[in-house]
Parts: C-alpha cells; sequence; structure tokens
C-alpha cells in the first residue's frame, strides 16, 4: 500500500494548495514543504525496504494492468527524482515570489513529483505509458505559466510534440502486447520468439519508432527545438523539466523499452542499433554545438542539456551491462550537475534580471557564492577530473570500448568533441563574470548581491555531491552495475 501512497500524496498536497486558506505564504511554504520531504522520506523507506510483490491498481483484461513494483531501475529513478524534488520545492519558494499566480504553479509543480513516481515505480509498459502521458498534461500549465505569447507558443509546441512522441511510443506498447509473453519489465525483455518468426524487421522498425517516441521528451534530433522554448517557463520548472522529471523520463523510458521489453538479445547488432546509435550520437555534437551559439543564459543550458541526455541514451544503445551502467550513471550525476547550473542561472535572474550572456560581465564579484558554485557545475559537466561528469563521461567511454562495435567507438570522438564545446559555452560565463576587463564599470552593478538561503542551500547540497560522487563514486557505480546485471 505504500507504493501507491508514495503518488498519492504528491497528487492530493498539490490539490489543496489552491484549496486551503492560507493566511500566511510561510504556512503555504511550510505545508508545502512538509508534505514533500515527508513523501521524499517515505519513498526513501520504501525503496530500501522493499519486497518482489507487485501492487495492482487496475486491471482491465488478459495481461493488461496498471500496477506498481520497486525492481533497479525504479530505485534509481525514484530515489533521484525524491532526493531533489525537496531542494527544488525550497528553492521554488523564493524564486517565485516575483511571479504571478503561485498558487496554481505548486499546485502543478507539486503534481508532478507525483505523476513522475508513477513512472519510476510502474511495473509494466501499460502503467509507465499512463503516467508518461499524465506528465505531459500536468506539465503543460508549467511551461505556460507566465502566460506571455511566448509561454503559450512553447506550451503549444511542448504539447504537439510530446503527444506526437506518445503516439509513436503507443505502437510500441502494442507490438509488446501482441508479440510479448508479459507487458511487465523483465531484465531481458519480454518478446515471445515462436511469435516473432518473421516478424523480426517490422518488430526493429516498431522499436526505432518508439524509441523517437520516447525519445522526443529526452530531446533527440529532430524533436527537440520545444526544449530551448520551455525556458520561458520559471527557473524551478525549467530546472525539472532539464535536469529531472520530463527529459529524464524520457531516457529512463527508453531504457525501459531497450532492456525490459524487446530486450538487448533482440535488438544488439541490428541495423534498429546502428539507427537509434546514429541519432544519438549525431543530438550529442548537434546540443552542444547549438550551445556555443547561443546568447541567451537559459536557452544556451537548455541546448547543453539536449546534448548531455543523448549521453545517457548512447550508453543505454550500446545494449550491454556496461552501456547500461554507463547511462544510469550520467542519469543520475547530470541531474545534479544540470540542476545546480540551472538554479544558479535562475538565482543570476531573480537577483539581476539579466538573461543574456554578455550581460553577466563582473557579476561574478557581486555573486561570488552562485558564480563559484555555477564555475564547480560548469567543470563537472566539461568532465574535469574529481568531479561528478568525469566519472559518467569515463564509464560512457570504457562501455563503448568493451562493446567492440566500430559505431560505438566514434561516439567516443562525438564524447570528447562535447567535452570541448561544453568548456567553450560554459566557461565563456564564467570568465565574463570574474574577468570582466580593465574597463569595466563596477558601478553597474553595485546594488548586486547573492540570494537569501532558500535558494543558496540547495546550491550548496547539489555542489556538495557533484564533488562527492567524483572523489567516491565507487559504491554508487557497484549498484548500478548490480541494476545492470539483475541482481538487484
Amino acid at each position: 500500500m505504500m507504493i501507491i501512497s508514495v503518488i498519492l500524496i504528491p497528487l492530493i498536497t498539490g490539490i489543496l494548495v489552491p484549496v486551503i486558506p492560507f493566511q500566511k505564504r510561510w504556512q503555504k511554504e511550510v505545508f508545502l514543504e512538509t508534505a514533500v520531504v515527508l513523501n521524499s522520506i517515505l519513498v526513501w523507506y520504501l525503496l530500501l525496504h522493499h519486497s518482489d510483490s507487485t501492487f495492482l491498481l487496475a486491471h482491465f483484461t488478459g495481461n493488461l494492468n496498471i500496477s506498481f513494483r520497486v525492481d533497479g531501475m525504479s530505485m534509481v529513478f525514484a530515489g533521484l527524482v525524491s532526493a531533489l524534488w525537496p531542494f527544488a520545492t525550497l528553492y521554488a519558494f523564493e524564486y517565485m515570489t516575483k511571479e504571478a499566480h503561485e498558487n496554481v504553479f505548486f499546485l502543478f509543480y507539486t503534481l508532478t513529483y507525483g505523476v513522475t513516481l508513477g513512472i519510476a515505480l510502474a511495473a509494466n509498459l501499460l502503467t509507465m505509458y499512463f503516467f508518461y502521458e499524465l506528465l505531459t498534461l500536468v506539465t503543460v500549465p508549467l511551461v505556460m505559466h507566465t502566460l506571455t505569447r511566448e509561454a503559450i507558443l512553447a506550451s503549444r509546441k511542448y504539447l504537439y510534440y510530446s503527444l506526437g512522441g506518445a503516439a509513436f511510443a503507443f505502437l510500441g506498447l502494442i507490438m509488446v502486447i501482441v508479440y510479448g509473453s508479459t507487458t511487465d519489465f523483465i531484465l531481458g525483455g519480454v518478446l515471445d520468439p515462436a511469435k516473432t518468426i518473421g516478424k523480426t524487421n517490422i518488430l526493429l522498425l516498431i522499436y526505432v519508432m518508439a524509441f523517437m517516441g520516447f525519445g522526443v521528451k529526452a530531446a533527440v534530433c529532430p524533436f527537440n527545438s520545444w526544449l530551448p522554448q520551455a525556458g520561458v517557463a520559471p527557473t524551478p520548472v525549467t530546472a525539472l523539466l532539464h535536469a529531472v522529471a520530463v527529459v529524464k523520463s524520457g531516457a529512463f523510458a527508453i531504457i525501459r523499452l531497450t532492456y525490459y521489453s524487446f530486450g538487448t538479445d533482440f535488438l544488439k547488432g541490428t541495423w534498429a542499433q546502428y539507427a537509434v546509435m546514429s541519432v544519438v550520437m549525431f543530438t550529442i555534437v548537434y546540443g552542444c554545438s547549438r550551445a556555443v551559439k547561443e546568447t541567451h543564459l537559459k536557452r544556451r543550458l537548455a541546448y547543453s542539456t539536449i546534448s548531455n541526455l543523448s549521453y545517457i541514451l548512447f550508453g543505454a544503445v550500446i545494449m550491454t551491462p556496461l552501456g547500461l551502467v554507463g547511462a544510469l550513471t550520467h542519469l543520475v550525476f547530470h541531474a545534479v550537475m544540470k540542476i545546480s547550473s540551472f538554479f544558479c542561472a535562475g538565482a543570476i535572474m531573480h537577483q539581476t534580471d539579466r538573461h543574456y550572456v554578455h550581460e553577466l560581465n563582473g557579476l561574478g564579484y557581486k555573486m561570488p557564492r552562485v558564480f563559484g558554485i555555477f564555475t564547480i557545475s560548469a567543470l563537472a559537466l566539461m568532465g574535469v577530473p574529481g568531479l561528478a561528469g568525469f566519472v559518467s563521461k569515463w564509464n560512457l567511454a570504457g562501455a563503448a570500448v568493451e562493446s567492440g562495435n566500430p559505431l560505438a567507438w566514434g561516439g567516443i570522438a562525438c564524447l570528447l568533441v562535447s567535452a570541448l564545446l561544453t568548456a567553450i559555452y560554459m566557461l565563456t560565463i564564467v570568465v565574463r563574470a570574474f574577468f570582466p576587463g580593465k574597463d569595466f564599470d563596477y558601478g553597474t552593478v553595485s546594488d548586486i548581491h547573492d540570494p537569501n538561503w532558500k535558494m543558496l542551500l540547495p546550491l550548496f547540497v547539489f555542489t556538495v555531491f557533484i564533488i562527492l560522487f567524483g572523489v567516491y563514486s565507487q559504491p554508487v557505480v557497484d549498484f548500478f552495475m548490480s541494476v545492470a546485471t539483475g541482481a538487484v
């Protein structure tokens, strides 16, 4: 029963926000933060004391049902989401002081927590698909929150892309229902060999279509233009869109589809593997190339996300246990690095109302904590040794070498090119902030300072984990190996 409770608590909490007549703003903050923290504690208790049993919520016909279960993959994603959400909520309290429609924002913001946990804890493809669609519906209002023309257009594109992608993903669900022995997630896949005789190529085609469908939320080319446009949403939204909830749900769904539904034994070495690997390799280089060109701070980070999401997918489509380890490592480590950098960008915009890279000159001296943390996250995203990004990129490169796949070896070159371009587009910001030039007029930034503790505390916590994962990641990587080999 606890497994459904951790999904329902955020849903109920979010619905109550506009209903309860809070007399003071701090009462609403205490209510929300308490509910989110308690739910995250319950999630971690559930993950650490789980059984192999499945909770059946609704049965339709045959093997079609809505059910939930904790396995290794759900432990990774649910653990990540529940660890980051309390800090994201705390950050949002301060950020939203300058935004309108606060109750509506926190309604959908908290609903998103519960829906994302539904994706993480789904026991089968049908359940995951249901919550995957629901995630689109609860996040569209967040994208259009400001109700500006740009926000409405961005939310419309996000909705169209997401619904279109879900239609392709639905084809994958139908094929698993027809040609699989079950829709449950089983490591190694569930396709019935007796049913797939003579149907190999059509199944591979449907896999590619479903991959691209789920890949819309993971921002693979050419379906990624919605992500930079979604940057018009408030920063707490874009941080979760780009670091945790939406884009990581897309990557998570692709991993489930590849390893737990179709199965790597069926896919590995086929034209379908080479097709999807080519797409993610192109996306890696495309995303970081566009980031170098982009001058808007949040859109630059959005293109960075596009590139880094395909790091995760690159590990997944290597289709080996080491590839899955690399994918999971970057899924978790990138979430911490990217939410840190996005929250830094949000703090800059909140304190200065400056949105473009060329407007950041000299701010490093007035906001030393924010820009110091941003520098650490930038170095981590580049893959500097001693920080989290190096570990995940090393695991991905090692998996590519071990796979013996010549195309995967080419992927290593994409990772190297991406590292170079990441250094350019991230360090440009750092250099402008700390070294604006001898002719810079510091009087133009005299009234700027770091934000309060509600924004800074999450940033400091994320920085600690960026460093900790960089210098002591082995227990985490060992756990990912247990997940990849089915030991957990």
